[in-house]
């Protein structure tokens, strides 16, 4: 029988996944892709010799740094669930991107290294999922290395974090001594590197195996007995509704690598996590469930076909259904677009998609009409979902092409770029040189290798240092106030931004100017 839209909505879970650089994150990406079939064969980050590269890292740097650099897009179907997997950077010089992608899921997993815990990009991006109210499932890693003991993780979870925990599964021993997880949740224990068949073992009313078995034999399994007893009694308790409000997170351990634990998480996942969610807008919040199409641009990529030079809108269906070829608003401009070309995503694998509901992310080809940020409806709707955040840059560049024959791509490169929001434009007022501003070095870097691979173009960089930038509210600014310690410039829509050179020349210029209001985006985004 077929699916109604309803049941189609209900059946998406639209989840990122967001940790530290290391942890993990793109080597279980790939895993829950083997479990969907969408892939037959997992090339790990850190295969490099094999030529076997990650399905979700698809730009070349990536592939030779073994780091996403940007956020991609995997879907598969598992277990009559639809899910839509957004692989987000890890590395903090990318937490722009990371941030937006954040804007258009409704749960992230959490990745932690046993033997790192909670680290500094991991505690950031948690931040943002609480800030939002976004459910958070944690799976801690590399159980098949030796790592911190189980429960110091969850109190420094608990602690760091400011979140309650419920252990869905509890670790049996690590590294070498690792003999599985005691599954709390499914009421068996998983034995780790044994027959298929061996796998699972099913535990009696009073949370043991029954008879003999020669698990039973190892220290480890009393102690982990002893463990349970004590979450059991003094552990927070289960609940569903505290999971969906994003106050309780469920914590798996497993080991990606190995594939150990991945399948019962990603079942018990797709049990508690949230179908698609109401979304806030200029008209009130937007029902999912809603016949009239709506969603929103989170993303820009140019080149992901670098034969083709195309660039793709990455659009999170927020209501109703896309139909190939519809017609929508654009209410930033007023315009229509006919929506002929779209496509859906296996990292760089992509298949043209005809039909999308809600909680579903799909690309549109793009010759320039979108902005990162723009709100899409169908029908008479014209109203706007809430703003992206927008970071303000603390790195600055001025920018040149090495050879002046090669303008013309070199302003198409960075229109491009700074588009997808790879990077931020500035122009000074005085002489309309190109500065480029970003949140982490390894941005510029980026920008340079893309430049040269995508289009051609060999840039000169001359680091400007690190610079506080602050927007202004009035609208005529005296021009001679730009100096080199307060540099008067235009944002890539023509407002007017200083960039100071410290926190004192800010101060000394606030002093000087106590009529010119700055501001900082950052404090205004919604």
């Amino acid at each position: 029988m077929a699916k109604t839209f309803i049941d189609e909505v209900q059946s998406r879970r639209t989840f990122a996944i967001i940790s530290h650089p290391d942890a993990g994150k793109t080597t279980l990406t790939e895993k829950l892709l083997l479990f969907g079939g969408a892939i037959r064969d997992a090339g790990t980050v850190k295969g490099k010799k094999t030529g076997k590269y990650a399905t979700s890292d698809w730009m070349e740097i990536e592939k030779q740094r073994g780091i996403s650099v940007t956020s991609s897009v995997m879907q598969f179907d598992y277990n009559g669930a639809r899910v839509n997997i957004l692989d987000t950077p890890g590395h903090q010089d990318f937490s722009e991107d990371t941030y937006r992608t954040l804007m258009a899921v409704d749960s992230a997993v959490m990745i932690i290294d046993s033997a790192k815990g909670i680290e500094e990009q991991t505690l950031k991006l948690f931040k943002v999922c609480r800030l939002r109210g976004i459910p958070i499932f944690t799976f801690i890693n590399k159980l098949d290395r030796d790592g911190r003991p189980p429960l110091e993780l969850l109190a420094e979870l608990e602690e760091v974090m400011g979140i309650e925990s419920y252990p869905m599964n509890w670790p049996i021993g690590m590294g070498k001594e690792f003999l599985g997880i005691y599954d709390r949740y499914n009421n068996r224990i998983e034995q780790f590197r044994v027959d298929e068949s061996e796998r699972f073992l099913d535990l009696n009313e009073a949370g043991e195996i029954e008879g003999d078995h020669y698990i039973k034999q190892n220290a480890l399994y009393d102690q982990t007995l002893e463990e349970i007893l004590l979450l059991n009694e003094a552990g927070n308790e289960f609940s569903s509704k505290r999971i969906a409000n994003g106050e309780l997170t469920p914590v798996f351990f497993g080991s990606a690598l190995t594939n150990f634990g991945v399948q019962t998480f990603l079942e018990t996942y797709l049990q508690f996590a949230p179908s698609p969610q109401p979304r806030e807008s200029t008209a009130g919040k937007i029902d999912p469930l809603s016949e009239n199409f709506s969603g929103f641009i989170f993303k820009i990529q140019a080149n992901m076909n670098p034969a083709h030079r195309d660039r793709i809108a990455f659009l999170r269906i927020c209501s109703g259904k896309f139909e190939r070829g519809m017609t929508v608003n654009l209410p930033r401009t007023g315009k229509q677009i006919k929506l002929a070309q779209s496509t859906q995503f296996m990292a760089d694998d992509r298949s043209t998609v005809n039909e999308a509901v809600s909680g579903d992310i799909i690309g549109l080809y793009d010759t320039g009409t979108y902005q990162i940020g723009d709100t899409l409806t169908s029908g008479k709707d014209s109203f706007q979902y809430e703003k992206l955040p927008q970071f303000t840059p603390e790195l600055f560049v001025r920018v040149t092409a090495k050879n002046v024959m090669k303008q013309k791509h070199f302003h198409k490169g960075i229109d491009q770029l700074v588009q997808e929001g790879a990077i931020q434009l500035y122009k000074t007022v005085k002489w309309e040189e190109i500065l480029l501003g970003a949140v982490g070095q390894l941005q510029f870097e980026v920008f340079e290798h893309r430049m040269k691979n995508e289009y051609n173009v060999d840039v000169v960089l001359e680091r400007q240092g690190s610079k506080i930038a602050r927007w202004i509210e009035n609208e005529n600014i005296d021009e001679s106030l730009s100096s080199s310690r307060s540099l008067l410039v235009n944002d890539r829509y023509g407002n007017k931004v200083f960039l100071f050179e410290n926190d004192f020349a800010l101060r000394w210029f606030q002093e000087k100017n106590p009529d010119i209001k700055l501001y900082n985006p950052m404090d205004t985004s919604s």
